[in-house]
């Protein structure tokens, strides 16, 4: 198989147009695209919806359905709000404050940064509730070639016993001694 990339990641919304202007004005993305239906082309189910995209940069899109027919959109109760998420990329830990303050402008609540070993994050809600985290990169080329390399043997060690591997302390270790910016 040749995947090419990822064509779109697609959620729900309640609001297509509340959604569309916060990604606008929050992120500065470009709305690209809408399709709207009466009936689901895949299953041709009744059901119409209202599919917008938004350009992520670099050939990346993220899409959101409005369905005005389904009952309300909720998140998935069984999983902490802060393990589902859109993370993206922004260039480096400069662009990250930037980002920070030009959200928290906008009225966004924001958490962070937050320093993970090889990059720093910053974490706020959409009008939907989805999380969503901008990162910078911070790691050496030598970091993330062991956390490459120790990978398989983590998840080997999490699936025998389902506790943290200690493979990667050293990420924690440079945070605390302040190695990691």
């Amino acid at each position: 198989m040749d995947i090419k990339r990822i064509h779109h990641v697609a959620y729900r919304c309640k609001d297509a147009k509340e959604t569309v202007e916060f990604y606008q004005r929050v992120l500065g993305m470009e709305f690209k695209v809408a399709f709207a239906e009466d009936r689901v082309p895949s299953t041709k189910a009744p059901d119409p919806y209202m599919h917008v995209f938004l350009d992520a940069g670099m050939g990346n899109v993220l899409a959101f359905f409005e369905l005005p027919t389904h009952q309300p959109m909720d998140r998935d109760r069984n999983t902490p709000e802060w393990v589902q998420h859109i993370a993206f990329e922004v260039e480096n830990t400069d662009r990250l404050l930037a980002a920070k303050d030009h959200i928290a402008a906008a009225g966004v609540d924001v958490l962070g940064p937050i320093n993970h070993g090889v990059f720093q994050s910053i974490y706020f809600f959409d009008p939907n509730g989805h999380r969503l985290e901008l990162a910078a990169n911070t790691g050496t080329q030598e970091q993330m070639a062991e956390l490459k390399r120790v990978a398989p043997a983590m998840l080997e060690e999490w699936s025998q016993t389902k506790r943290a591997p200690r493979h990667t302390a050293w990420l924690h270790d440079l945070e605390w001694k302040g190695g990691a910016s």
